[in-house]
């Protein structure tokens, strides 16, 4: 599926690579604080759940997460609703795939490298893609 036209190109590999890396640090922070008060077993539960909460909020709401909307990048719907966000439950959708891009030695996020539409496996997944948006 390609991006709808007329809402901005789709944002590539290295500007990903960037929001990734906030929203990285960001949830990071979170889940060794958690360990910390709580406990290793515990605590890397609960981040896995502040993680999923994390990814599915903002990309299910408004497109962007933090580290998205630094690096002016925007999720949006290529199926039901094109050019608008993803909704919580494709969002989920989204992220537990993102799990699976990440396991198989990243395989999942560099397929927007020679993908047309510059769309990773979880992208796919959930009918999305990121965007370059004005910052």
């Amino acid at each position: 599926m390609e991006a709808p036209t007329g809402v901005g190109e789709p944002a590539g590999f290295w500007r990903r690579f960037g929001g990734v890396f906030i929203d990285g640090l960001v949830v990071g922070v979170v889940d060794t604080i958690l360990r910390y008060a709580i406990g290793n077993g515990p605590g890397t539960g609960l981040g896995f759940v502040v993680s999923a909460a994390y990814f599915t909020y903002f990309h299910g709401r408004t497109g962007q997460t933090p580290g998205n909307a630094v690096l002016g990048i925007r999720v949006i719907d290529v199926r039901d609703n094109p050019g608008q966000p993803i909704g919580y439950s494709r969002a989920f959708i989204r992220w537990l795939v993102s799990i699976v891009s990440t396991i198989v030695i990243f395989l999942g996020y560099l397929w927007m490298l020679w993908d047309p539409q510059k769309q990773t496996w979880h992208d796919k997944a959930a009918a999305s893609v990121p965007i370059r948006v004005k910052t």
